[in-house]
């Protein structure tokens, strides 16, 4: 066998072991159903809420039914008819607000942190659970005013940016294979 046979074997193995090595372990996200064929459709009701944050529950729970309506061809029931083949219930178990910063100057808090916990299970007519998390942690960190002219509150967005990524979680985490 000489020189140039041996190198063109060598570099055809190669280039196959490559080839199977790119191929390996990958996959398009979205393609996987976890959940059984007959559910077509989910009821949300909203969520509860044992802490005492303001309407949380509520902003959740609108930010995940727009995350079902616009991600997934589920009908999705925000009241309750009895014709839903599954319910998603959720319940805010912990929201807490804790100061990040303070201004050197005067000592007050100038930035904060927005932590919100969610337990979320899906159930099936016969109140089978497809699906549960009962451990979702979100935080989001935000600035205060320290000008009260010009004062905003940015409590109310740092809480609608959790439920957002929430939501995505939320819907990624029930229908796909992960």
């Amino acid at each position: 066998m000489s020189g140039r046979s041996r190198l063109r074997k060598l570099f055809l193995a190669a280039a196959l072991l490559l080839v199977g090595c790119l191929g390996c372990g990958y996959h398009a996200s979205g393609k996987a159903v976890r959940l059984p064929q007959n559910v077509r459709s989910i009821y949300v009701p909203g969520f509860g809420n044992v802490t005492q944050a303001f309407r949380v529950e509520q902003v959740l729970t609108a930010a995940v039914v727009q995350e079902l309506r616009s991600r997934t061809n589920f009908e999705v029931l925000v009241s309750n008819t009895g014709s839903a083949d599954a319910t998603l219930n959720g319940v805010v178990t912990y929201a807490r607000t804790s100061p990040l910063t303070f201004d050197s100057q005067t000592g007050n808090v100038s930035s904060s942190l927005l932590e919100i916990g969610m337990k979320v299970s899906l159930t099936d007519r016969e109140g089978k659970v497809l699906w549960s998390n009962p451990n979702y942690l979100y935080r989001a960190q935000y600035e205060l005013s320290q000008d009260a002219a010009s004062f905003f509150e940015e409590e109310s967005p740092a809480a609608q940016r959790i439920a957002n990524d929430f939501a995505k979680t939320l819907v990624s985490n029930i229908v796909e294979a992960y």
